[in-house]
Order: C-alpha cells, then structure tokens, then sequence
C-alpha cells in the first residue's frame, strides 16, 4: 500500500495538537517533529555533542536541554538559529521517512510548526494549514504556557503569517472555536483519498 505523506501546520496557537487527536481518534498516525525534535535533543549523544560544539558546556545542565539558554541564543541570531536547525531538522526528516514506513492507514501526518518556513513542505503529497484568529492564537497560548502576551506575540512574529501559508497549503482547516472541525477533516480526507 503507498502511503500518502501529508504534512501538517499552523502557526503557534493554531490548534494543530486538535487536529493531530481528532486524526488519532480515527486511527490515523501522526508523527509530531517538534516532539520529536525535543526528544533528539535530549537523547541523541550525537545530536548533543553537536549542539555543545556550537553553544558551549552551558546549553546543557546535568544532561538536560538548558532551553532558555539555547532560546535567548538563537532568537536573535540567525546564524545560530540556522546551525542548529541544520544540526536537528535532517535528523527529525530522517526519524519521521523510517516511522512513515511501517504505517498501514494509508496516511502519513506530520505535525510540524515551521513546515513552510523550512522548506520542508516539499517533502510532502499534501500540506494542511490550522489557522485561527490571533486574538484566539494568543489566547490559547496564554492559558497553556507561561508565556508573557509580548513573548507570544514574538514568536508569532518569527513565523509565516497564515496569509503566505495559505499560497502554499493544499487544505484548509478554520479552528476559530465557532466552525466545527471534524467536518473538515472529513472533508479533507475524502478529497486525500
């Protein structure tokens, strides 16, 4: 059976978790890269070794992601940044080609936030957008992190508005919290098949 790789995105805030879990509820597999990238972070000694050659002894503590560290590094140095996303994006595309292999829906969903950004929608057969009113984005990420509305609105600001996604996407999904989702997504997978 070929598998149909889709790729999946939306800025911060977006609800792409939402989608993931409705399209888990119905047997489909999602494979999240940030997840996936954070657990390589942690676990991989390679990807480590990597990383403390680019950002020193301090972007570890006791063994563990010193993520401040790294974040106040790379938010405003795009050199940086785009060492490290050399050093974790391959490895994440690498993780994601071997789990899409031993799928057996039909679908291979890739959750990734920065899809568009990286290029890495090529990759795809199809890329779906999440997209929501900032008001309700920012919102959302207020009542799940601690983030500050300033910090949320920055990292916003380091993403694709959905406006330019929206030329690039293939479907559509309006998580706006007033338009049913799952319609959508129903929608969407009858026109994938």
């Amino acid at each position: 059976m070929t598998v149909k790789k889709i790729g999946l995105t939306g800025g911060i805030g977006s609800g792409k978790s939402i989608i993931s879990k409705v399209l888990q509820t119905m047997n489909i597999p999602v494979f999240n890269s940030d997840y996936e990238a954070k657990c390589l972070m942690s676990q991989n000694k390679h990807i480590q070794g990597q990383i403390i050659n680019i950002f020193g002894d301090k972007a570890y503590i006791e063994g563990e992601l010193n993520r401040p560290y790294l974040a106040s590094k790379i938010f405003n140095d795009q050199r940086l940044k785009s060492k490290l996303n050399n050093i974790i994006h391959p490895a994440v595309r690498q993780a994601y080609e071997e789990w899409s292999k031993s799928q057996t829906s039909g679908f291979a969903f890739n959750e990734a936030a920065i899809l568009f950004e990286t290029g890495a929608y090529k990759n795809f057969d199809a890329t779906v957008l999440v997209t929501a009113p900032e008001a309700i984005r920012i919102n959302r990420v207020l009542q799940r992190d601690r983030s500050t509305r300033e910090e949320i609105k920055q990292r916003m600001n380091n993403q694709w508005s959905d406006e330019k996604k929206k030329e690039l996407a293939n479907f559509i999904i309006n998580n706006d919290d007033k338009t049913l989702v799952v319609p959508q997504v129903l929608e969407m997978l009858s026109k994938l098949k």
